[in-house]
Parts: C-alpha cells; sequence; structure tokens
C-alpha cells in the first residue's frame, strides 16, 4: 500500500507538469493531484527535494524497464551494439511526453537530480575504451541520433512525420550496422 501511494503521488506529480500551460511542482500542489493532504504526502516525501529525487528516480527507472524488456536479459549480458541498439529504439519507438523532458532537463542544473539518471543509463550507455574507433564512432552518433530524436519529441518541438522517422530508423540502423560484431 505505501509503494502503491508512492507511485501514485509521482504519477501525479508527472501530472502537473504534463500541464497545458506547464506546472510545477511543489508539495502543495503534488498533494492537490492526488487528494491527499501536504502532511498525508509529506509521509512519503518529507521535502520538495525528497520528492523531486524520486520523481527523477521514476522517470528514470520507467525508461530502465522499456530497455530491460526490449533486451530480454541484463545490460552487463549485453554487447555495446545491442545496449545502444536497444537504446537507440526505445527512444524513436516509445511514447514520452513534455513531463520526461521537464524532469530530464531539471536534473541537468541540479548534480544530486543527474545521479539517478546516471545510474540508470551508465550500464547501457558506457562504451568500452578498447572498442574499435569505428565501431564507437558509430556507436555514439547512433546514441546521438536517437538522443536528438528524443529531445525533440518530449519537448514537443519541431516534431517529425511518421515517414521521417522511419527514415531516421534507417540511418540508425545503418549506423549501428557499423558497430555490430560479427
Amino acid at each position: 500500500m505505501v509503494a502503491d501511494s508512492r507511485n501514485r503521488i509521482l504519477d501525479g506529480a508527472l501530472e502537473l507538469l504534463r500541464a497545458e500551460e506547464g506546472g510545477s511542482i511543489t508539495l502543495e500542489s503534488a498533494a492537490r493531484q492526488v487528494g491527499l493532504t501536504k502532511p498525508g504526502l509529506m509521509y512519503h516525501f518529507p521535502t520538495k527535494h525528497a520528492l523531486m529525487l524520486a520523481v527523477v528516480d521514476h522517470v528514470a527507472a520507467r525508461w530502465e524497464r522499456l530497455l530491460r524488456e526490449r533486451l530480454g536479459h541484463p545490460p552487463q549480458d549485453a554487447s555495446p551494439y545491442e545496449r545502444i541498439s536497444v537504446y537507440a529504439r526505445v527512444a524513436l519507438e516509445a511514447e514520452f511526453d513534455r513531463s520526461d523532458f521537464a524532469i530530464f532537463a531539471d536534473a541537468h542544473y541540479r548534480p544530486a537530480l543527474t545521479e539517478a539518471w546516471t545510474r540508470h543509463f551508465e550500464p547501457w550507455l558506457m562504451l568500452p575504451e578498447e572498442l574499435p574507433a569505428h565501431e564507437r564512432a558509430s556507436l555514439l552518433a547512433g546514441r546521438l541520433l536517437a538522443d536528438g530524436y528524443w529531445i525533440s519529441a518530449a519537448a514537443g518541438l519541431l516534431t517529425v512525420g511518421e515517414p521521417d522517422r522511419l527514415a531516421l530508423r534507417a540511418v540508425l540502423d545503418g549506423l549501428l550496422k557499423g558497430a555490430e560484431r560479427r
């Protein structure tokens, strides 16, 4: 029940960020969003900082679940090609919105919030130093293509139509093919 309440609060906080005019998360607004009193919310998240840390971790964990489901096994058992390929495909194909982007962008400016992103994504995005330069560059280019698409889509900027998204997917496949170990 406590986990359900925590998740309901975190989902409610994200709904605030999805608000048409762009919302902000405060303890009061998050409590109101899910029908709690501020002290009721503070039982789970005693400070705004604690709430924000949990929201970032909640969003990053959702990404990681998508990646694990797509890969089908732990990232440490996958090649760099498999990890980056899965990451890029999730970025190009999964549904994200401005709440994801707002949390990502906010975390960039706060080191404590950045830690959650790093913890969840480092196993997926780290490339071994010993990779040949061409493979490394292909994987990095694929990742950056996916990052750019995701930022544009999640932020709601310069929308990319389905034909162009499919063309990007073909370019991505070509980039990553150059890094696939045979």
